[in-house]
């Protein structure tokens, strides 16, 4: 399983939490200290489009017009803490957030 986030997101750190605590084997995805290529954000993107980009996040009020109209790979390729956080996956599955509907999945 692979949790893509951030350290400091306190929903990427509750999910990591509580998947370890259910018995899950979790590898973190450190999407800013290790930056993802194209064909890592691709299967990302195939599955949630423009709803992987947090539009109500602090980074993407501060992107110039520019690239706010951009596309969503551009934008996240340029600055990764835009991504909406946590994307979990086993491979199979997959979800955006650390909702009760994510945790429906995992837990």
């Amino acid at each position: 399983m692979i949790l893509y986030g951030l350290p400091t997101c306190s929903d990427c750190n509750k999910a990591r939490k509580a998947l370890a605590d259910a018995g899950h084997d979790v590898t973190f995805r450190d999407i800013r200290a290790a930056p993802m290529s194209a064909a890592d954000w691709a299967p990302l993107l195939a599955e949630f489009g423009d709803n992987l980009v947090d539009r109500k996040s602090q980074a993407y009020r501060n992107l110039n017009a520019w690239m706010r109209e951009s596309e969503a790979e551009a934008q996240l390729a340029d600055q990764p803490a835009l991504m909406a956080r946590p994307v979990i996956t086993d491979g199979t599955r997959w979800t955006l957030g650390w909702d009760t509907a994510a945790q429906a999945v995992w837990l």
